[in-house]
């Protein structure tokens, strides 16, 4: 049980808005939520955007549109505001830069000015040597005048954490008990990048303890960091909150899930057909039973018996068969004027149906021959003719192999539409010495089934990228299982 007051009990997820909503950002927020819910506490939405390479302008709003969804609501974020914010990390980079500065006077921390060029050289020389990995500490000791003199003369430099050499640091994770990691394995980490934006590991700690976060429930891909941010906590003098780290989604193979092998975007479920509460039902039995027999219940249900110290660290294994199975239940408890409302909003919405009547317009005369002429819109998994996918003169092995390297530079485009997708095929034809027919031809029938489609482009645009890479994979899979 979780010895804590009701009003104490503070969750968040801090997503990076860096492409399409995750699943396992779904996984996550499900057990925050209902974490903070069950204590009559606080769950908190913290967009972290300091990654202003990777960042992605409509990421954020499909983050937010998709937990919304699913019925995750958040009592404070970027769009609710609240007590604690602002709730994005961009917006707090004074917050960030101010904290670095108190860790600089009390001497855990310093700047570096080591150039990419030198570090990579010493990295070299590690791996050559096969001595430890991390920063040499180069700059831990730099005189104080000729740190003022490099910065007086405008040289960039990264803030580095000083981590303790020796020693032990060890905390209370509420789902594995005590995990303790020799100091001689923290590196000094960067804290603050030459850009003066923070890095996550100080931003996740200075604004986790300045929004009063009370637990933080994660991913288990985080564990090996904690001992980092234990350390930074100690450095400000605060008391960290209490540590959970979930185990992670996993494909049949016990690997990671990864776009690779399983859909990960949620946004691909919905336009499946799977229900909001079908899809929060199955990720919660991903780590966590209600009595160990039930496999068919609510949020609500969940709320009423969740016990933190009762999630399992059993490895979860994403299986879309059992996620339809379970979706088929829900399904059927519809009446049909809620089935129909569902059909609308993720089947027929107005917005998948507008790209498919602009596509159409062109290419049917009656309006009864447009289910047929489009209905690879509509379709789930297609049946494919594998040796249509096959070049003349080329084997099925090749033909995945293109079609993956068609799919992995598509995924590139900066916005998915005709034209940069248009572009981005032209690129693969010229770079991989390829015909244009050798690339279209095939790409139209893995993501249509059919030779007979509006333009390619503008098809791929219209299906979205979740079900153009989801149909290309399958392809892909299917031509190696039959070519072996």
């Amino acid at each position: 049980m979780v010895s804590v007051h009701s009003t104490a009990v503070r969750t968040r997820i801090a997503p990076s808005p860096t492409g399409d909503p995750h699943i396992g950002t779904a996984y996550m927020a499900l057990f925050n939520h209902v974490m903070a819910k069950k204590h009559g506490g606080k769950f908190v939405i913290r967009i972290e955007d300091t990654d202003q390479n990777r960042y992605r302008n409509d990421s954020e709003s499909q983050i937010l549109e998709c937990l919304s969804w699913l019925g995750l609501s958040w009592d404070e974020g970027p769009d609710k505001g609240g007590p604690f914010g602002p709730y994005r990390q961009s917006e707090r980079v004074k917050i960030h830069q101010d904290h670095v500065k108190i860790l600089i006077e009390k001497k855990h921390a310093y700047r570096c000015f080591c150039t990419a060029e030198r570090l990579d050289k010493v990295r070299q020389e590690q791996i050559a040597s096969g001595n430890a990995h991390g920063y040499d500490r180069h700059c831990l000791d730099l005189a104080e005048a000729e740190s003022l003199k490099l910065l007086a003369s405008g040289a960039k430099y990264v803030v580095r954490m000083k981590a303790p050499t020796t020693g032990q640091t060890s905390f209370v994770d509420k789902l594995r008990g005590v995990v303790t990691f020799e100091n001689a394995t923290i590196d000094d980490q960067v804290l603050l990048k030459s850009d003066g934006f923070p890095t996550y590991h100080l931003a996740n700690v200075v604004d986790d303890h300045l929004m009063e976060i009370s637990h933080v429930i994660r991913g288990e891909e985080w564990l090996s960091s904690t001992p980092k941010h234990v350390v930074l906590y100690n450095m400000f003098g605060w008391k960290a909150p209490e540590f959970a780290h979930l185990s992670l989604l996993r494909n049949s193979d016990k690997s990671k899930i990864s776009k690779r092998k399983n859909p990960t975007s949620i946004r691909y479920y919905r336009r499946k057909g799977i229900l909001p509460e079908a899809l929060l039902n199955f990720l919660s039995l991903m780590g966590w039973s209600l009595d160990g027999q039930t496999e068919v219940f609510s949020l609500a249900q969940m709320i009423e018996k969740f016990e933190l110290d009762q999630v399992s660290l059993g490895g979860p294994i994403f299986d879309f068969t059992k996620l339809t199975w379970i979706n088929g239940q829900y399904l059927r408890k519809l009446s049909n004027d809620q089935y129909y409302s569902f059909l609308k909003d993720q089947i027929f919405s107005d917005e998948n149906i507008m790209k498919v009547i602009t596509l159409a317009k062109d290419r049917v005369d009656k309006l009864e021959d447009f289910l047929p002429a489009m209905l690879f819109f509509f379709n789930g998994d297609l049946q494919l003719d594998l040796n249509l996918l096959v070049p003349k003169g080329g084997t099925m092995e090749q033909a995945a192999e293109n079609l993956k390297k068609v799919v992995e530079t598509l995924e590139t485009a900066p916005s998915w539409d005709a034209k940069t997708l248009h572009d981005l095929l032209d690129k693969v034809v010229k770079e991989q010495g390829l015909k244009a027919k050798d690339v279209y031809m095939p790409l139209r029938i893995a993501v249509t089934g059919t030779k007979e489609s509006p333009p390619l482009a503008e098809t791929l645009e219209a299906l979205g990228k979740e079900m153009v890479r989801r149909r290309v994979f399958l392809a892909c899979e299917q031509l190696l299982k039959v070519g072996q």
